[in-house]
């Protein structure tokens, strides 16, 4: 017993870099202490003592603030932190070395007896306000996004976001990683939208080459596509280049800030809704791509400036959202 108290101890350090001394850790984390309380009523669960196995768990649930059933299974060095508004369901199984933070769920969905609430595997991370629902398995190594729903089966080394939780990447290898990393959460929803805007460039570029074979007319040459090719025809072009973030071209957001061309090159400068803006990269090759298809054969280079955006200054612009996006709507559309 002594030996798993040090143990739990040990895994508070290894997995909060709040904790500074034993004692700190030993009184002032009610997760731990749930987690130990849990234990003893486990106990008296399983030799048939339910009435105080179930009134320990209510004791324990009035002092941290952690709701887990007696008859619950918790593996070795699983840990809650903060632990306020955590609830963990009766047939929930959870393995080892998994990290909890408020608000978790393992819930059930129905009303049955049996199997009800979830299995999780071992190095398992479940983000504040998460609620996993039913007898779904969660697998080793997966990470589950603050305030997803989860309501089916999660893979192994998966990270799940969203409501309902859907699979977003995939984890990298590193067993030393115990951790969310919530800055770095990605985006599935903005990253199916990125691409269907670069695949719908593409089919755009095919249908104005298809265009102009069937009419009969031949590349015009290059002093003459130099002549066309103005500040004001890429800007126009880029209007079609939708910020997945806001869901506003890139020109009435304010972020394409100059655009020169200069013999055959075409230098476009642009800035970022916030310096983590999701699939930056697809957004650059976006805006690269747009304009090559004015410029032609001209040479584009997208530069990104390392200048904040405001949305209070564009909010505070003389513009008409609803007109932008009826424009915008029209520009998809064509």
């Amino acid at each position: 017993m002594l030996q798993r108290i040090r143990e739990d101890i040990q895994t508070v350090f290894a997995k909060d870099p709040a904790a500074n001394t034993w004692w700190e850790v030993l009184f002032c984390y009610p997760g731990l202490h749930a987690v130990w309380l849990h234990r003893l009523a486990h106990w008296l669960w399983q030799h048939r003592l339910r009435f105080l196995g179930r009134f320990l768990s209510h004791v324990s649930r009035l002092l941290t603030g952690v709701d887990i059933h007696p008859g619950a299974r918790i593996g070795r060095r699983f840990f809650i932190d903060h632990g306020m508004g955590v609830v963990i369901g009766e047939t929930a199984e959870i393995g080892d070395d998994v990290l909890v933070y408020q608000g978790a769920v393992l819930g059930g969905t129905t009303t049955r007896k049996g199997k009800r609430h979830p299995t999780i595997g071992n190095d398992v991370v479940i983000g504040a306000g998460a609620i996993l629902l039913g007898p779904i398995t969660v697998g080793d190594g997966a990470r589950i996004g603050a305030g997803s729903v989860v309501i089916k089966p999660v893979p192994a080394g998966v990270t799940v976001v969203g409501v309902p939780g859907r699979i977003a990447g995939v984890e990298d290898s590193d067993p030393a990683r115990n951790h969310l990393q919530h800055d770095r959460l990605p985006d599935p929803v903005l990253r199916a939208l990125s691409e269907l805007q670069r695949r719908q460039g593409e089919l755009e570029d095919r249908i104005h080459e298809l265009e102009r074979a069937l009419s009969g007319g031949a590349r015009p040459p290059e002093d003459v596509l130099r002549e066309r090719v103005t500040e004001q025809s890429i800007r126009q072009a880029l209007r079609t280049v939708i910020d997945p973030e806001v869901g506003i071209n890139v020109v009435d957001l304010g972020l394409i800030k100059e655009v020169h061309v200069n013999g055959n090159r075409v230098e476009v400068q642009m800035v970022l809704t916030s310096p983590t803006c999701p699939l930056a990269d697809t957004l650059v090759e976006q805006v690269r791509h747009r304009a090559m298809s004015v410029a032609g054969r001209h040479s584009v280079e997208v530069t990104l400036l390392d200048e904040p955006w405001r949305w209070d200054r564009f909010a505070s612009a003389d513009c008409d959202l609803t007109a932008i996006a009826q424009r915008t709507e029209g520009q998809i559309s064509r």
